[in-house]
């Protein structure tokens, strides 16, 4: 008679901050992961309740409660935490569970921003935890896939960040573009807002609407000039305007820059194809079709398609992600599969969600 194996030990998981979005949504990826047990939820509005009761379709979860965030009562129980806190909230937490052991993920903006200074500049809030900062990691994997590999803290980008490096990597790299001329155009589904009673995302008030915010002051510049420099290995800056659509979720960015020298759509898709043929979770579109927020719905997939104006020598290159996938909870997972020498894929290559 042969013997089962014993059944390989699944990493356990704590999620700070699950009852909104983000939250949400890493509960509903991690729920089909193979290797994870989501051991700990905390939110302070829904403490005491099932997730299935905050969150029906996610009954699976059975007497799993949310629980007040009290760190010294979770710190037994996950090996791993996500923290889907708000910004300036995040900072202590994970500095906590970071210096006592536990690998973090950390979805807000708290660790991303490598120079304090410009934290503090764009967010109004001082770091207070340098040395921690320092030894963070920024969770793009198609950028820093081997330093994920290896780090026990990471930075998750932004969800606009995400679309709008993926977008201009390969120009970047390869020196196709001017660099002074780039233009970044970014539409977002209202989700994008918190999961939160705010009058300006309320139904009535988005509905049948389509206007920009944040002009010139949206905080997630400065992290997208960050990359972009380390990129050009050289500072950049960039004009980048937010839009809010009349959607749940999704984002779709418009970039602009002038070519530096003549060259025609085929020879640039080439260029993206080659960059992005290994990646799983990006999607490089043939010649003459452009991404669409509908068809990454749900996934942690970003599609990008790229056109070249003739007439005017500009590369017009356009991303699509689901911002509370790929832009949020999916890229997190992601970052923990690194991590954890998972495959990089568990747990997100069959996400979907029905247009």
């Amino acid at each position: 008679m042969q013997m089962k194996k014993p059944a390989a030990k699944k990493l356990s998981v704590g999620i700070c901050g699950a009852s909104g979005y983000t939250g949400m949504e890493l509960l509903r990826i991690l729920a089909l992961h193979p290797h994870i047990t989501v051991t700990a939820v905390t939110s302070e509005k829904s403490a005491g309740r099932k997730v299935g009761d905050v969150f029906p379709f996610l009954s699976s979860y059975g007497s799993l409660r949310f629980e007040p965030m009290d760190r010294e009562r979770l710190l037994g129980k996950a090996d791993l935490f996500f923290l889907a806190l708000p910004h300036g909230a995040s900072q202590e937490a994970v500095h906590y569970f970071f210096s006592n052991g536990r690998k973090v993920v950390d979805l807000s903006a708290d660790y991303r921003l490598t120079n304090p200074k410009t934290y503090a500049a764009w967010y109004g809030l001082l770091h207070n935890y340098p040395a921690a900062l320092k030894k963070t990691v920024y969770g793009l994997p198609e950028l820093y896939r081997k330093k994920i590999q290896k780090a026990s803290l990471i930075a998750n980008p932004g969800c606009y960040p995400t679309s709008a490096v993926l977008g201009i990597m390969p120009a970047v790299r390869d020196r196709l573009i001017d660099l002074s001329t780039i233009t970044i155009d970014s539409k977002s589904g209202t989700s994008g807002a918190g999961r939160k009673a705010d009058l300006g995302i309320s139904f009535c008030e988005v509905n049948e609407g389509f206007k920009a915010y944040g002009l010139v002051t949206h905080r997630h510049t400065p992290e997208i000039e960050q990359e972009i420099s380390n990129l050009a290995g050289k500072k950049v800056v960039v004009n980048f305007t937010p839009h809010l659509l009349p959607v749940d979720r999704g984002i779709l960015t418009t970039i602009y820059a002038k070519l530096k020298k003549k060259t025609d759509t085929k020879t640039v898709l080439s260029l993206y194809g080659r960059t992005y043929a290994k990646e799983p979770f990006v999607r490089v579109l043939p010649e003459g079709v452009l991404p669409n927020v509908k068809n990454v719905r749900g996934t942690n997939t970003c599609e990008v398609g790229v056109k070249v104006n003739d007439r005017t020598n500009t590369l017009i290159i356009v991303s699509a992600i689901d911002n509370l996938v790929k832009g949020a909870s999916g890229q997190a997972v992601q970052n923990m599969n690194l991590m954890m020498g998972f495959a990089e894929t568990a747990g997100l290559g069959q996400l979907a969600l029905y247009p």
